[in-house]
């Protein structure tokens, strides 16, 4: 009973999703000339615009759409109920055109400096980009729930950086995998910028997430923060200043922090979470002595009903 209930709960949002891509890899498959049009191919996007936007949606590969729909599926029984249906179907837009973009930017960047037309013309596409991205929301809200993978037991804010060296390690080894890397690293990257500087938190009264906690050097080890601090700082004065309002719970009126206040942000973002998990956990553990007691108040009504038919 555990795994049918594990198999279960899943949104419509991401069920629709899911038969997107699960139509855009029969259609591939069976019209192997609609990936010209639907895949990211640089040389071609000027004209054919739209597969900024297409290319996350096609799995080429039985592997590629399996992972992406299972993904999709577990992740976002996670995160839709804590930002709705409406806040998690922009963030997957957002996240996948961005991607898209500096994917399309980095081809011809590298067809510039090396000359190899293969960087213009192989076709680009999959949903890795949303699937990072959709671990950095996880980071973001149970940076501290501990998740199984086989033997070990690892926190969820240490997920996407663990995903991103594992492509990185991957792509010395396999050629093919080469065309995933910059989809699975800008779906991080472009993910975290949206989460942390322009995602509308109404009960906070700001945009963004400017705690500690989910800084840019908190997806690296602690002896690597010093250095990449100065660095993210840069970033963060320029795309700061018109992401957080200044009448912000925890914030001065030049738009400075209080101390501690990113701290409190961070505890409230895991309460919500946590909060969330056990109601979760609750109205599954009622459904399921609701179905146990059934049969036991079933068998007093027959036995009412047998003694009011004998009188």
């Amino acid at each position: 009973m555990q795994g049918g209930r594990f198999f279960t709960g899943f949104t419509k949002l991401c069920k629709g999703i899911v038969v997107i891509l699960f139509l855009g890899h029969i259609l591939v498959q069976l019209f192997p000339s609609a990936a010209s049009y639907l895949a990211l191919i640089p040389a071609r996007t000027i004209p054919f615009a739209w597969n900024l936007v297409t290319s996350g949606y096609i799995e080429q590969t039985i592997p590629g759409v399996t992972v992406s729909i299972a993904g999709l599926l577990l992740f976002g029984k996670v995160l839709e109920p804590l930002w709705g249906p409406k806040e998690l179907l922009k963030f997957i837009f957002i996240v996948n055109l961005s991607t898209s973009v500096c994917v399309f930017i980095t081809a011809i960047v590298l067809y510039y400096i090396t000359q190899e037309e293969s960087y213009l013309y192989t076709p680009l596409s999959g949903f890795y980009g949303v699937l990072s991205g959709l671990l950095v929301g996880i980071k973001q809200i149970l940076p501290d729930q501990e998740l199984n993978l086989f033997v070990l037991k690892i926190k969820a804010k240490w997920i996407p950086s663990i995903v991103a060296f594992i492509s990185v390690i991957i792509s010395f080894f396999l050629k093919e995998s080469v065309s995933y890397l910059p989809i699975v690293l800008f779906g991080i990257y472009m993910s975290w910028i949206y989460l942390r500087y322009f995602q509308k938190r109404l009960e906070a009264g700001l945009k963004g997430d400017p705690s500690d906690e989910f800084s840019f050097s908190s997806f690296f080890p602690a002896f690597l923060r010093p250095v990449l601090d100065p660095v993210a700082s840069i970033f963060d004065r320029l795309l700061c200043g018109r992401s957080q309002r200044p009448e912000a719970t925890g914030h001065t009126l030049d738009g400075s922090q209080f101390p501690g206040s990113g701290s409190i942000e961070a505890n409230r973002r895991r309460e919500r979470g946590q909060r969330a998990l056990e109601q979760r956990l609750a109205e599954k553990l009622a459904a399921v002595r609701s179905l146990e007691g059934t049969p036991q108040q079933q068998q007093p009504q027959l036995e009412e009903d047998d003694a009011s038919d004998k009188v």
